[in-house]
């Protein structure tokens, strides 16, 4: 049920409304003037305001003005028994959800209140979630005390602060970090800690789509630009006016596309498919990759320019292996979360699950903790979260490692150069030679060279290492 506040001065309506309405179980205030009412609800807050336009000192669009100042949440429905056109226009422009003309039919102040009611729990209830999830989104989200960590907060910090004071688009933000790491994070938490944080937040996977289609949904297109055009398309950049763009995997997007992406970034104009008119926009750009873009540049497969242009911060994200005891906070967090997400009761971790867990490789970061956790939650055997109660890959990443036979180590390599060889190069020469000694059984090998297999199979895919290799 809601909180009314009736502001009329015809005492028997005025009655009349609050007799109605309790009966369906609503609170409702009535008041007589509208310095009163601006006073109760002032006092209240109301969810709905009824009130009358002709009221002795303040009319009823400056209540209804005034209103809006105090809470512009407040739902607002104007009753006059002389309701004209202008006085509608003017009424909805104060902002006035409705215009109800006298004599006044109860049953249609019905229907209008329950609207009003409804709007405002659904307006209620998404800013409840929005405010749940931007919890889990904001630089304090980002979990860890690692100096890598650190810095990147305060780099964040930093960008946000940057913002154009003549209220020009912010300068753009590059995101790099391996999969897993949480980049998308990264973003929503450089939105949220600027002052666009009102704005939209809009993301783009730019590896969903080929480049036809993913031109329509950067760019939108006009009615009849195709055949299929029945209707004008905003596209996504136009729609994050005012916010923050998202562009995740940007080291996916094609050639044709980046051009057009750098114009968007040079002068900050969208010309939608089958326009001849550029639209201004305003939009804080932050893009995402796990590839080395001035790599990728270099070879040919991107545009330099672009990558330039898009390097104006640079942000880069520790992979969860270089972050020490913090992936023990991040597990203690997660288990907190998802044991209140199923209703469980929480795990606690003994010393040797804190201790596998942080001699684990983590090759899919973050994600792959989270994961792994939320398995072990939804399948918990008791109060204690054990080692095997991870379920990693690599049963032997749960184990102290145990020194390999002689026998079974490869022979050492010798370099003959003489100068010193490149570590690179040494290591893949001692994996290849690990991996050759146990007939490339990766479990063997691993064992051999006192490793997981996980953290063998990342070296090998670094080095390009595959079977037959000579």
């Amino acid at each position: 049920m809601a909180q009314l506040l009736v502001i009329e001065d015809e005492l028997v309506l005025a009655k009349n409304i609050a007799r109605y309405f309790e009966r369906q179980g609503h609170s409702v205030a009535v008041v007589h003037d509208g310095e009163t009412g601006l006073s109760a609800a002032r006092e209240l807050p109301p969810d709905l305001v009824i009130v009358d336009f002709q009221l002795p000192g303040l009319n009823g669009l400056e209540v209804i003005r005034e209103l809006r100042r105090l809470d512009d949440e407040t739902r607002i429905v104007m009753i006059t028994g002389h309701g004209t056109i202008n006085l509608a226009v003017e009424a909805m422009k104060a902002g006035s959800m409705d215009l109800l003309t006298k004599p006044l039919s109860l049953a249609s102040l019905d229907e209008v209140v329950q609207r009003a009611v409804r709007e405002r729990a659904g307006r209620t209830m998404l800013r409840y979630y929005q405010e749940r999830e931007n919890q889990h989104a904001s630089v304090n989200a980002l979990v860890g005390d690692c100096p890598q960590m650190r810095q990147l907060r305060d780099m964040i910090q930093a960008v946000a602060a940057h913002e154009p004071s003549d209220n020009s688009p912010a300068p753009p933000v590059l995101v790099q970090g391996e999969t897993g790491t949480g980049k998308e994070l990264v973003a929503r938490a450089c939105h949220l800690a600027s002052p666009r944080a009102g704005g939209p937040f809009i993301e783009v996977n730019c590896a969903a789509l080929p480049a036809n289609l993913m031109e329509d949904e950067l760019f939108g297109h006009e009615k009849g630009a195709f055949t299929d055009a029945r209707a004008r398309k905003v596209g996504l950049i136009e729609a994050a006016d005012g916010g923050t763009l998202f562009l995740d995997e940007i080291g996916e997007l094609e050639l044709s596309l980046q051009g057009k992406l750098l114009r968007v970034l040079e002068d900050y104009k969208v010309r939608p498919i089958g326009s001849v008119h550029d639209r201004k926009i305003n939009v804080r750009i932050v893009a995402a990759t796990n590839r080395d873009l001035a790599a990728e540049a270099k070879a040919g497969r991107y545009r330099s320019d672009l990558v330039y242009r898009l390097s104006v911060f640079q942000v880069r994200i520790p992979p969860l292996r270089e972050r020490g005891d913090d992936v023990l906070l991040l597990a203690q967090e997660f288990l907190q979360r998802l044991a209140t997400r199923y209703a469980r009761p929480p795990l606690r971790l003994e010393s040797a699950t804190a201790a596998a867990l942080r001699r684990y490789p983590w090759p899919g970061n973050v994600r792959e903790l989270r994961n792994c956790l939320e398995r072990a939650v939804l399948m918990q055997r008791g109060p204690v979260l054990l080692p095997e109660d991870l379920g990693l890959s690599a049963p032997e990443a749960l184990m102290p490692a145990m020194p390999a036979p002689a026998e079974a180590l490869p022979p050492p390599i010798t370099i003959r150069s003489p100068g010193v060889a490149p570590l690179e190069s040494v290591e893949r020469e001692h994996l290849l030679q690990a991996l050759e000694a146990h007939g490339w059984n990766v479990s063997l090998a691993a064992r051999a060279l006192q490793v997981t297999r996980d953290t063998l199979r990342y070296r090998m895919a670094k080095h390009g290492l595959q079977r037959n290799e000579r």
